[in-house]
């Protein structure tokens, strides 16, 4: 390889070829060859006559010239000339690749993709054999392949495969897999995703011991980062965002979302410099942050910036039968203090009547032993607890004296006095609690000590209602279900005149562990755990595959996400547990400490272009050119002579010209016949160069969604201007609105109007759901208010769930774009007038932004917050769209279809 600066020729000997050059010259000049000289008689009369063609001695000199650049431009390609090309690769043996495509590979994977493609390209250039390999495990824990050296082609079709894992690299069982090869005099290269793992020193060094290691490293404000859980108990959702390098000012925006990709709260905040890590609050109602399931980092599609929820990030209402604080008598020595005290921190409190209790959205309500029921209050109770609700009591004087039937279990009248004045025994401790109770596992404080307790009558089910004893095997907590309820005994009081308890770590446990039940939720800890759905390389969740193993019984605590186990839930679907990957990366550092002779080179280096495609399509179109300018100069077009060549030849060019020219260059007339003559999404052009780019690759993407999906046959959408353009011929139109656009003119109002009286259809997108909060609603209808002034906008309403377009093509009831939570407004139906199809209809979730594809096909934009399958839902609700503007209320007629064959006798 000949390297002129950022320019190189991949096969520097054909440069040779200019030697000839000259030669090429003198043949060019003789040909045509002179014409052959004759004496004439001097005849007057053809003295002045100009002969209509002339044969000149010699080839026009600009036609040399031309095929002289012709032959230029064939040794040029042949030479194959490369701007910015990669280093040559060093040594004569293969080329080594290893690949991290772990979880901090995915933010950038397409640019790491770029990066092998590119040194597979020059091992296939320079003949090099190639050894490819990742350093993730592969899924299951299986043994990988062994490794081989493979021809280029095979190794594309082996890069073609590799996907970022959700789970750490493990490179020293890479390292042990390259070992097994016999390799001298290699070119080693490493694509790196920046992070360190404790592990890429050693990996390093014996990498560059098998030949020249250069290292591709990403920028330290682009390494991946990584969500780890905060504190569970504190009043709002709070979540730690952690990052490698301590370089710069971070930004970042973290997003909670529901099950069913609804946006619950959003918030921007960042990291100074100096800083790896920052905790952020995540503000919402209780009743919000209930259904919440996942917590992500916005644009970075990466496992490590998925978090995923269960039971344990719940905040339950929580409801106690007791006066609030500032009307009781004595507050400080009520059991309704004590239970607040020990419910906060992972609950919100709320202390009424009962029967304001059972009217609110609580999930338990306590009853202290001070609580009096009234007959309704009593009977609303259990018609609620019944219905679901979890109601517990607490035992104390009033309870021991006045017994009812509100109770788990049976009671003796009085109580039981451990450790009193006339009582030979000492205060009872609780004895460790059975595998099958909601409190297995917690640990006994030895100083927790029970001095009187109510008794409960001896029956045959009562050790099976009972959740914990005494270690003299009397009952503490008995508890039985009621309905789809539960009703929960504590056989002591729910502050320390009995017991000791109510002052102890363990008590919050223990009300933790039975709100829990609440919501249904068992305790799965000792029960083997199979998953259910799991994250991707890229932070989606999608059915676990089949790779995925179960997380054996009683070790969920210790278990780590890993090639076995990746992240997600586990369990079933009425107890899962959520398995992230926070806890299997407990250090994250950036790449700093490499070999003295390792290279280092970022990935953002400038792409390597081949010029050799663009000198071989000029040579041929500077072929044609020369081929018709041949046929001009023997006289098969009509004529000879040098002017008709010099024509042919400039028309040869103009047509050149003119086919480099946009094609609105052309005549109203073609452009009328092009966009009459197939089917094309319109757009309208808002003047915005970003803005008009994205609607133009949105409606690209869902083009090519219609041709795949369905029997419409969509060419390339056409932008219009609508001051200009003729739009009659388009269906649909998709309007993106933004701030700063021109308003259109009356002229184009009145077109805009006649195009809606004759059956067009204007989808108005306003794009701003994902916007900040800071823009109002009133904005953005004041801004479409702005742009739609004029035009004959009929009444609109939400799209009603039975409309013909959520079922034109698709059966759906959500309409996401790259963001979700916005409304579809709508024309009321009208079946009589254009086939029931609604002429204006408007969104707001950047739908365009959702279907966007580049030209290889690769989508443009994340979509928040549902990812990929919230593309999926974008790209439906399009279909549905054009369906719909195609064939109107055709799917709402074979509703009636069942009916029509059944009148008819068939």
């Amino acid at each position: 390889m000949l390297s002129l600066g950022s320019l190189a020729f991949a096969t520097p000997w054909i440069l040779l070829g200019f030697a000839v050059l000259p030669v090429l010259w003198w043949l060019l000049r003789v040909t045509p060859p002179a014409p052959k000289r004759m004496v004439f008689p001097a005849l007057r009369l053809l003295r002045d006559l100009v002969p209509r063609e002339e044969t000149p001695a010699k080839t026009p000199l600009w036609l040399v010239l031309m095929r002289m650049a012709l032959a230029a431009l064939v040794i040029l390609a042949l030479a194959h000339p490369l701007l910015n090309p990669n280093a040559r690769l060093v040594g004569n043996g293969p080329l080594v690749v290893a690949v991290d495509d772990g979880w901090g590979s995915s933010d950038r994977w397409t640019e790491r993709q770029a990066a092998l493609t590119q040194l597979l390209d020059q091992a296939q250039r320079e003949d090099r054999r190639v050894v490819l390999f990742g350093t993730a495990p592969p899924p299951g824990g299986v043994a990988p392949a062994a490794l081989s050296m493979l021809r280029p082609e095979d190794a594309r079709a082996a890069a073609a495969e590799l996907a970022p894992r959700p789970w750490p690299t493990d490179r020293r069982a890479a390292l042990d897999r390259l070992q097994t090869l016999s390799l001298q005099g290699a070119s080693v290269v490493w694509l790196s995703d920046g992070l360190d793992g404790g592990d890429a020193a050693v990996f390093a060094e014996s990498l560059s011991k098998l030949g020249d290691l250069r290292v591709m490293l990403d920028q330290p404000a682009e390494l991946s980062r990584l969500l780890t859980p905060g504190d569970s108990e504190a009043r709002d959702l709070t979540v730690v965002v952690r990052r490698a390098s301590a370089e710069g000012e971070d930004r970042f925006v973290v997003r909670a979302v529901a099950d069913d990709g609804r946006l619950l709260a959003r918030t921007e905040e960042g990291m100074a410099p100096g800083t790896t890590r920052a905790t952020v609050a995540l503000r919402m109602p209780v009743e919000l942050r209930n259904r919440a399931t996942s917590v992500l980092i916005e644009g970075e599609p990466s496992a490590g910036a998925t978090l995923l929820l269960d039971e344990r990030w719940r905040r339950r209402p929580v409801g106690i039968a007791a006066p609030p604080p500032g009307e009781a008598a004595q507050p400080l020595l009520s059991g309704a203090y004590y239970l607040e005290r020990a419910l906060q921190p992972f609950s919100e409190v709320r202390r009424a009547g009962v029967g304001q209790l059972v009217r609110g959205d609580t999930a338990a309500i306590l009853l202290p032993d001070a609580t009096t029921l009234e007959a309704d209050d009593r009977s609303a109770l259990v018609k609620w607890m019944e219905a679901g609700g979890l109601v517990m009591r607490f035992a104390g004087p009033n309870l021991a004296e006045n017994g009812d039937d509100l109770l788990p279990v049976a009671l003796r009248r009085g109580g039981r006095v451990l450790g009193g004045a006339l009582s030979w025994e000492k205060p009872a401790h609780l004895a460790r609690f059975d595998a099958d109770s909601p409190f297995a596992g917690l640990d006994i404080p030895s100083d927790v000590t029970v001095t009187r307790q109510v008794l409960a009558e001896p029956s045959l089910d009562l050790s099976s209602k009972t959740w914990a004893r005494l270690t003299d095997g009397t009952p503490l907590v008995t508890a039985e279900k009621r309905g789809k309820g539960w009703l929960v005994l504590v056989h002591t009081t729910a502050d320390p005149a009995w017991s000791s308890l109510p002052i102890s770590g363990l008590f919050v446990e223990m009300l933790r562990r039975v709100v829990g039940l609440s919501q249904g939720v068992a305790n799965a800890s000792d029960a083997p755990l199979p998953p259910i759905e799991t994250l991707d390389g890229f932070g989606r969740l999608g059915q676990a595959p089949a790779s995925a193993q179960l997380i054996p019984a009683g070790g969920f605590k210790d278990a780590r996400a890993d090639a076995r186990h990746p992240p997600g839930f586990y369990g079933t679907t009425d107890s899962r547990r959520a398995l992230n990957l926070a806890g299997a990366v407990p250090v994250l550092d950036a790449i700093t400490q490499l070999p003295p002779a390792v290279s280092t080179q970022p990935y953002e280096r400038a792409k390597e272009v081949d010029f050799r495609p663009w000198l071989l399509g000029a040579a041929l179109s500077l072929a044609l050119v020369d081929l018709i300018i041949a046929y001009a100069l023997r006289g098969l077009l009509g004529g000879v002579g040098r002017r008709r060549a010099s024509r042919a030849a400039g028309g040869a060019l103009l047509l050149m010209a003119l086919g480099a020219l946009p094609a609105r260059a052309a005549s109203d007339d073609d452009w009328a016949i092009r966009a009459s003559s197939e089917f094309h999404l319109a757009l309208v052009r808002t003047g915005i160069p970003d803005v008009d780019d994205e609607a133009r690759a949105g409606l690209a993407g869902l083009s090519d969604v219609l041709n795949r999906r369905t029997a419409v046959e969509a060419a390339a959408p056409i932008d219009v201007d609508i001051e200009n353009d003729e739009i009659v011929f388009f269906p649909l139109i998709y309007w993106p609105v933004v701030e700063g656009q021109q308003l259109p003119s009356a002229k184009a109002i009145d077109k805009i109007n006649r195009y809606l009286a004759t059956g067009g259809t204007i989808f108005f997108d306003t794009r701003d759901q994902g916007e900040s909060n800071a823009l109002s609603a009133a904005q953005t209808q004041q801004r479409l208010q702005r742009l739609v002034a004029g035009i004959n906008i009929p009444p609109l309403e939400p799209l009603p769930p039975d409309h013909v377009l959520t079922k034109a093509f698709y059966l759906m009831q959500e309409f996401p774009g790259r963001w979700s939570g916005g409304r579809i407004w709508i024309q009321p139906s009208e079946g009589k007038v254009n086939d029931g199809v609604a002429s204006i209809i408007v969104g707001s979730n950047d739908y365009a932004g959702a279907w966007a594809i580049d030209a290889n096909g690769r989508t443009l934009y994340p979509v928040v917050p549902g990812g990929e399958p919230q593309r999926e839902m974008a790209y439906r609700f399009g279909v549905n769209l054009v369906m719909y503007t195609l064939t109107g209320n055709y799917k709402t007629d074979q509703v009636h279809v069942p009916a029509i064959l059944e009148r008819l006798g068939q």
